[in-house]
């Protein structure tokens, strides 16, 4: 196959609003800079979501709790306007985090129980129309076990197969055949452990010290990352659209809690694993359209 003359097009497939934000926008920024159009797949709607930001105030959200439907369908267009990003959502229902042991069943017509089939059809029509030569997803264990997340996976590696099947769901457009599948590389051991080693080498406090202690020491995610994409002139472009998560993220919190400048010396990429590819490249790679440019 030779490489690709018309625009290049990446879509990444989440399964809330925030993820997009999360995970790999550094590099959607970086992307979007280069002149690469990028859309957004949201599976759901957050509609269960946790306030997980203490400073999160909103008028009348005590007495009806439905308005956080509204508030995140909000903040995701604040931050799909930061990332420069198009967005669809699929339509699903947000199957929370069940908790308890054992854990109780998931909420009747959740994205969870839907149908592998049935709730990959949407995502299957939106391949043929949007032509992304690279599809991001989450992986197996869907980088964390939640219920979304782990039909996210299904759905994406169903849909990048089913897409190119001119037999399958003619209804659906014209077939389209995805170049390259990734999962995102998310927090690997390895990025935790040497951004945690810097801060301590400062003086300053490890955010990560308590959580490494409860992860597995098993390096083999770590050894799965394939392809890391140079982004760190981006990280700010990421923060303000994780701010815009107001309900979700707390500008004090977490995320922030390593200053830029120790990211961008010590970990200056998003990390990703190439599952399958359509076309000839090298390992390891720096670009997600290495042998499509």
């Amino acid at each position: 196959m030779r490489p690709v003359t018309e625009p290049l097009r990446l879509m990444h497939v989440h399964a809330h609003p925030d993820d997009e934000s999360s995970k790999g926008a550094a590099s959607t920024a970086k992307y979007v800079a280069e002149g690469v159009d990028v859309h957004v797949v949201t599976c759901t709607g957050g509609e269960r979501g946790s306030i997980l930001n203490p400073s999160f105030q909103h008028p009348g959200i005590e007495d009806d709790p439905e308005l956080i439907t509204e508030i995140r369908r909000e903040e995701m267009e604040r931050a799909r306007d930061i990332l420069g990003v198009t967005q669809d959502w699929l339509g699903w229902v947000d199957s929370g985090w069940p908790e308890g042991d054992p854990k109780p069943p998931l909420p009747e017509g959740c994205f969870g129980l839907v149908p592998l089939e049935e709730a990959a059809l949407p995502l299957v029509r939106l391949i043929r129309s949007f032509r992304p030569q690279v599809l991001t997803t989450y992986d197996e264990n869907g980088g964390y076990p939640h219920p979304d997340h782990i039909k996210c996976h299904e759905i994406s590696v169903f849909a990048y197969e089913a897409a190119a099947d001119p037999e399958r769901y003619p209804e659906l457009g014209e077939p389209w055949q995805v170049s390259k599948l990734y999962y995102q590389g998310g927090f690997t051991r390895e990025r935790i452990e040497r951004i945690g080693a810097a801060m301590e080498e400062r003086g300053l406090e490890n955010p990560y010290a308590e959580w490494l202690k409860d992860r597995d020491p098993d390096q083999k995610r770590d050894d799965r990352i394939t392809t890391r994409v140079e982004c760190a002139d981006y990280f700010h472009v990421r923060d303000a659209a994780l701010i815009a998560h107001a309900t979700q993220i707390d500008p004090d919190g977490f995320f922030f809690s390593v200053p830029r400048e120790v990211q961008a010396e010590v970990w200056p990429t998003e990390d990703f694993e190439l599952v399958d590819s359509k076309v000839p490249t090298t390992l390891p790679e720096d670009d997600l359209f290495a042998g499509l440019r």
